[in-house]
């Protein structure tokens, strides 16, 4: 291991920013597994449990996750060094272990604030994405056919991802731009309530 140049004395290898897109990935993912609604739904029986909250708060509570999956995938295009792959191993595909900077300490709270900003959606996003498919399911929001067919291309594109194993650059762009869609998706899915 050779010594530190003057320039890096007060760096660290920075974690595997896959291990902080690929949860990012996946909060996408659950808000556009509202798809599956549209070929696996089943009529509400008279015993199933409902929701707690109404189909508007869970709708508005998802365009709120879909905006800061927004924020937090701008925040990875701006800070190419530390989440997009930028320097010589930004043609890997996505493999961890090739993709870890040196980093400096700002660089350092700024990856610690991004996990737990992203920690934060992806819990919220799966459970905000479950009460807009019961709701879906109980009738309190009734979609055409057509936005069902929209998450499911944004569901796809974030698998394209996955089956070609995409480089981490073409992951946070296609991440931004699917979340870009799936916040059209939910803010049009608001305006299909029933209650």
């Amino acid at each position: 291991m050779t010594a530190p140049g003057k320039a890096d004395h007060d760096t660290r290898i920075a974690p595997d920013p896959f291990a902080a897109v690929l949860p990012a990935l996946a909060a996408l993912a659950a808000i556009s597994s509202i798809a599956a609604v549209n070929w696996v739904a089943q009529e509400r029986t008279p015993d199933r449990t409902r929701t707690k909250r109404k189909a508007a708060v869970a709708l508005r509570d998802l365009e709120s996750c879909c905006l800061g999956l927004n924020e937090i995938f701008r925040r990875f295009q701006r800070n190419p060094k530390l989440f997009a792959g930028e320097g010589a191993p930004a043609a890997s595909p996505l493999k961890f272990g090739v993709h870890g900077p040196r980093i400096g300490p700002d660089a350092a709270r700024l990856y610690q604030q991004s996990i737990n900003d992203i920690a934060s959606m992806l819990v919220l996003a799966t459970q905000n994405s479950f009460d807009v498919m019961s709701a879906i399911e109980d009738g309190e929001i009734d979609a055409p056919e057509e936005l069902f067919f929209g998450f499911g291309e944004q569901q796809e594109r974030l698998n394209r991802l996955i089956a070609q194993r995409a480089t981490l650059k073409a992951s946070v762009e296609t991440g931004l731009s699917v979340a870009e869609q799936l916040t059209a998706l939910v803010h049009a899915l608001r305006r299909h309530k029933t209650d």
